[in-house]
């Protein structure tokens, strides 16, 4: 198997013409968490966007993060208008305990197939989440949350690895802090402008055309 500093190379050290760069800072993650099956296609994960698309973008995100919020919708416009982009949502809750709720009964929305649908909700309020608010939204987004609790219980151990996993991965790329993006193969740290994430999109399309090359 790549060792972990191989792998970290892999992906790039930013999307040079969004004018990001980002050097890595190697943690005491395993090697299995930082495979490009993991990062970019790990089953746990539902995907948004278009499922067979030909670049994955990945969010580290945290629900109570107002830049994630303020962004959310920016993603999803190019995500949409571009047609080819797979999105994938991954829970970083670094924001403290609610955040970790809101991550974990997210997740669980999964069993019952509403993790998008979950993930909408938390990530479009305007006010900062409690444990009674974040169900809330959930029931308002007709996601059956007794359902939800139990599969949250149920399946603790299934969630806390896909969370440990995440943090392990965000940590090891050297991240410091929600939003941050793989985008294709670059590593992006911050916020971007549409303008940003399209020409980080293009680079990433540019780059692995000339791996197959």
């Amino acid at each position: 198997m790549p060792t972990r500093r191989g792998l970290l190379r892999v992906f790039g050290v930013g999307a040079v013409s969004a004018g990001l760069t980002c050097a890595p800072t190697l943690a005491e993650a395993s090697d299995e968490v930082l495979t490009e099956a993991q990062v970019l296609r790990d089953q746990e994960i539902p995907a948004a966007g278009n499922a067979h698309g030909d670049i994955t973008i990945v969010e580290y995100f945290d629900y109570n993060c107002s830049y994630c919020r303020k962004l959310a919708p920016e993603l999803a416009q190019v995500v949409h208008d571009d047609g080819k982009v797979r999105l994938i949502f991954k829970d970083w809750p670094i924001l403290g305990p609610v955040s970790v709720y809101a991550s974990r009964l997210a997740l669980a929305s999964k069993y019952q197939g509403k993790f998008i649908v979950a993930h909408q909700a938390l990530i479009s309020t305007g006010s900062r989440l409690t444990e009674s608010r974040v169900r809330q939204l959930l029931a308002d987004a007709k996601i059956d949350v007794d359902r939800a609790l139990k599969d949250m219980t149920a399946n603790a151990g299934a969630i806390g690895s896909i969370l440990k996993r995440n943090n392990d991965q965000a940590i090891a790329f050297g991240f410091n802090g929600t939003p941050s993006f793989i985008i294709g193969k670059f590593r992006v740290p911050g916020v971007l402008t549409k303008m940003q994430f399209g020409q980080a999109i293009a680079d990433a399309r540019k780059a692995a055309a000339a791996k197959t090359r």
